[in-house]
Order: structure tokens, then C-alpha cells, then sequence
């Protein structure tokens, strides 16, 4: 990281754990793990106890290793994403595609938007006691596909066995222990439309939506779909970090503040 990046996250720090003996530990030219070896003991409070403040230096060092341009980011959004993810219990910009740290232009500066993956969605569904299956499915054009609405709906999927075409269609469905259902579709046309409608990094090279189209539109659907389960507090206050951007260290990241540009509704 550059060095007036570097002085940047240093006084970030020290605002946010408000703690004179801390002004003693930050030095000149520290990396950013011992930044965060400064830091430790706010990081203690809101680190999930899996996860110490060594290891979060490891995953820090991970994330900015495997998207450099993260680096470009204000030094404390960098540190507000990955804990965020990290007090979600998913892992940031691997290929299991559980949440993404994007590097986005955010009120005339380069912040980090924390984003929910495909993958990290399910993982967080089940983890609702009430949800017994979720899924999201991409539907070709030469797939076999019916679906209805209504007081009798209808969903009915049969996939071609070779040669299954473009992707028309994505759907995803929740069944819950006690016998509820539910699902969502959208088209392909109407999913781009959505996307560049209501996800604000959209148009960012880094964006996921630009690299795993499929995955995200999957996790649109199961997003839209999750609006007629019964899903828990615990659930929904997760599912509200999602596409947001926090400079705010807390011991729950999910109250502290939003601070992208206000979005209706995100994908």
C-alpha cells in the first residue's frame, strides 16, 4: 500500500479506537499488519471468536493479494468490509464466491462495498432454522421450462441433456420444515435491466455481476424470493449488509452505518 495510504489508515485507526496508548504503538512506516496488531484490542470485541486478530491480518493480506485494487480503497471502508464478512463467517474474494470486497467510486472517493455472493446467500439461508431447501437454478433455452403464478402456481423444470443453449431464465425457490413454499423468476432481460438499475457497482470492472454474471443473478432471485419466507431477525439484519460501504468499526457491524449513496433497493 502506498504510503500516504498507509498515514491515512493510521489516523483512521486511531479516531476509531479513540485510546491514547494506541497513538504510542502506531509508528512511521507500519504495514498493515501491524496496523492491525495496533488495533487489536477494538478487534477482539468485534471479531467473531474463530477468528483472531492474526488471522484476520492473514485474510486482510489475502483479499488485498487477490484483488490489488483494493489498495485504491480509503485504508478504514477496507477494514469495515472484511470485518464485516469476517462477522458473517465468510471468506472475501475466493472461488467459492461467498462475498466479495469491490473496489467502488463512492461520494467522489474509492471505498470498499462489502457484497454478498450466490454461495454465501444459501450458506446464510440455512442458517435459518426454519428453511428445510433454498436453490437457485439457471434456466437455457433449450431446457424444458414452465412456471405460473397465482392462486396455483406452477414450477416445472426439465433440463436439456446436451447442447442446453444461452441462459433465458433464472429461479429460485425455498421450501420451509413445515411444508411452505415459495419461488422467484426473472428473465435475462429483465435480470440485466434490474442489475444495472439497482446495483450501484454495476458498471465496476471488479464487480461480480461483470465476472460471474450467472452466480449473481442467482443470488438476485434467491433475494427476492427470501421476501415471502419466514426468515429470522438474525437473517435479515445479515441479508442488510449487503452492497454497503462502513468506515465505522463495531462490535456488530451489522448497526453500524451505511455510508454508500443511497440505493433503493441493491441486487
Amino acid at each position: 500500500m502506498a504510503q500516504n495510504q498507509t498515514m491515512e489508515l493510521k489516523q483512521e485507526l486511531l479516531k476509531q479506537a479513540e485510546r491514547p496508548q494506541n497513538e504510542a504503538k502506531l509508528t512511521k512506516n507500519m504495514s498493515i499488519p501491524d496496523i492491525v496488531k495496533a488495533l487489536s484490542p477494538e478487534l477482539k470485541k468485534a471479531l467473531p471468536s474463530v477468528i483472531t486478530p492474526e488471522r484476520f491480518t492473514r485474510i486482510a493480506l489475502s483479499a488485498l493479494n487477490n484483488t490489488p485494487e483494493l489498495q485504491q480503497c480509503t485504508p478504514m471502508s477496507f477494514i469495515g468490509a472484511l470485518l464485516n464478512a469476517a462477522q458473517l463467517g465468510l471468506e472475501v474474494n475466493t472461488p467459492l464466491g461467498l462475498a466479495y470486497l469491490i473496489p467502488y467510486k463512492n461520494k467522489g472517493q474509492i471505498e470498499c462495498q462489502f457484497q454478498l455472493g450466490y454461495k454465501g446467500m444459501i450458506t446464510l439461508a440455512y442458517r435459518n432454522p426454519d428453511i428445510q431447501t433454498i436453490q437457485a437454478q439457471t434456466v437455457y433455452e433449450n431446457d424444458e421450462f414452465i412456471f405460473e403464478y397465482g392462486l396455483n402456481p406452477k414450477l416445472i423444470h426439465r433440463p436439456a441433456v446436451t447442447d442446453r443453449g444461452e441462459p433465458v431464465y433464472f429461479y429460485a425457490l425455498f421450501k420451509t420444515i413445515k411444508g411452505g413454499y415459495g419461488y422467484s423468476c426473472m428473465s435475462r432481460q429483465d435480470m440485466e435491466a434490474f442489475a444495472k438499475k439497482y446495483s450501484k457497482a454495476y458498471a465496476s470492472t471488479f464487480s461480480p455481476w461483470n465476472t460471474n454474471f450467472e452466480e449473481m443473478a442467482k443470488k438476485t432471485v434467491i433475494k427476492q424470493a427470501l421476501k415471502y419466507a419466514p426468515i429470522s431477525t438474525e437473517l435479515q439484519r445479515a441479508l442488510s449488509t449487503d452492497e454497503t460501504i462502513k468506515s465505522k468499526i463495531e462490535e456488530n457491524m451489522v448497526d453500524a452505518q451505511n455510508e454508500m449513496d443511497y440505493v433503493e433497493q441493491a441486487a
